[in-house]
């Protein structure tokens, strides 16, 4: 499961993103929700995209029972691709969730 941890460690400007993006799916639903917000990653994972000045940071979700959204990763991002292992972590968090 995500660590708030994880989400203190951005930058304000990231957690400002985040929280937009959150309220945007809370207002319209995740199904009408797209690039540039949220893209689908793999299997059951989706990413929230956020910049800042700080650069790019992702926030890896899934859905569960019905319209639940649960974060699994959140990270600052350093590559061009999310890393393998941001990828593999979120999958065993996201497995925790869908069990």
């Amino acid at each position: 499961m995500l660590s708030i941890k994880e989400l203190e460690a951005l930058p304000a400007d990231m957690r400002a993103r985040f929280v937009r993006i959150v309220q945007l799916i809370e207002t319209v639903g995740f199904p009408r929700v797209s690039l540039p917000h949220v893209r689908h990653l793999k299997g059951p994972l989706w990413e929230m995209r956020m910049t800042g000045r700080d650069g790019i940071a992702r926030a890896i979700y899934v859905t569960a029972s019905g319209m639940r959204v649960v974060v699994v990763r959140v990270f600052v991002k350093k590559l061009q691709r999310t890393p393998r292992r941001e990828i593999e972590l979120a999958l065993s968090r996201a497995q925790e969730v869908l069990k």
